[in-house]
């Protein structure tokens, strides 16, 4: 059978960038730059997903970017950055995290609107009427917002991972130290700033409260759509497992400062099918600009490189759940 043409050209292609590789190597493996080559091999090994043109950089350098990501200054080199992979059996069971108490105020809830890139619900942050304290947290944190990152079908969508499991969507309740910081904008630059809850979307049943969202999305699907949306408690949006995982990470949009402690829930909520197809009906773009939908909104992942990842449950079960009990001498006796 005769090779096509375009297998030649792929071929050619091929050769120049294997040349390349190998050389980065052996210069990576040097001995003064045997970081650089554990870190090489470090993102070498990164879970591949599905990337978005609108939020990954390396792979769209010669692409229109989404205004978020244009300013190549902004791309960091950082050791904590986020989102991660949650590796279950490397987590370390922690007894000292308390659970998370979270005291949100329905009436401070202000608007939703769509900022190009996902959509908002803003809160009004001025005093201690919406907060959350406890858990791997020193001081009370305010809520500022939520937001969510979903994928362009089922199959992907959240930022995080579990033991390399994607889920649909991934909600982002976002806080910060008003009492370390005089504003959220401060917060955000500086370590200890922020407090986001990650929350997994799976598919199930309808979620009710969920729905009141929903129903709200098509009066904001161009970017820059603003509309009030007063008295929503976002606890609703919570899984009723208090159980969580915790990291030291940083923003997953610029200027990804690595500001954050993450909280990411164990346990995910359950949405409909369809209600997640209302997310997709979202866009990118202003009106009277050429339609770009609303989907794959995440950030690609990132290296753990030295953090650890602290569970505030116990999770022995998960590694001795295939091993079998050995026999009693009475039950081993015919």
């Amino acid at each position: 059978m005769a090779v096509p043409a375009s297998s030649l050209q792929s071929d050619q292609d091929l050769k120049p960038k294997m040349v390349l590789m190998s050389s980065l190597r052996v210069i990576l493996q040097a001995s003064p730059c045997k970081t650089l080559w554990r870190r090489f091999q470090i993102l070498r090994s990164t879970p591949v997903r599905p990337c978005s043109l609108y939020t990954c950089t390396y792979k769209t350098r010669n692409r229109a970017l989404h205004p978020l990501w244009e300013r190549t200054d902004l791309v960091p080199g950082g050791e904590r950055q986020s989102p991660i992979n949650i590796r279950w059996r490397d987590s370390v069971y922690d007894p000292d995290l308390t659970p998370l108490t979270i005291s949100y105020d329905p009436t401070t809830c202000l608007h939703i609107w769509n900022n190009g890139y996902s959509f908002l619900v803003e809160f009004e942050d001025s005093t201690d009427k919406s907060v959350i304290k406890g858990g791997p947290l020193e001081h009370n944190f305010r809520l500022k917002q939520f937001h969510f990152h979903w994928g362009a079908i089922d199959a992907w969508g959240s930022e995080h991972t579990v033991d390399s499991k994607c889920y649909p969507a991934e909600l982002h309740l976002v806080h910060w130290n008003a009492v370390k910081f005089e504003s959220f904008e401060d917060a955000a630059l500086e370590e200890n700033g922020l407090a986001v809850i990650g929350v997994f979307l799976k598919l199930g049943k309808h979620h009710k409260e969920l729905q009141k969202l929903v129903d709200t999305l098509p009066s904001i699907k161009h970017k820059d759509a603003l509309v009030e949306f007063g008295s929503f408690d976002p606890a609703c949006l919570m899984p009723t497992c208090p159980d969580y995982w915790t990291y030291s990470g940083s923003l997953t949009t610029p200027p990804l400062s690595e500001s954050v402690t993450w909280i990411i829930k164990k346990q995910p909520v359950e949405v409909d099918h369809d209600q997640l197809e209302q997310f997709r009906t979202l866009l990118f773009t202003s009106k009277g600009e050429k339609e770009k939908r609303m989907v794959d909104n995440f950030r690609p992942l990132q290296p753990l490189m030295n953090r650890t990842v602290r569970s505030s449950f116990r999770h022995d079960y998960v590694l001795n759940i295939q091993v079998t009990p050995k026999p009693t001498t009475s039950q081993a006796s015919p």
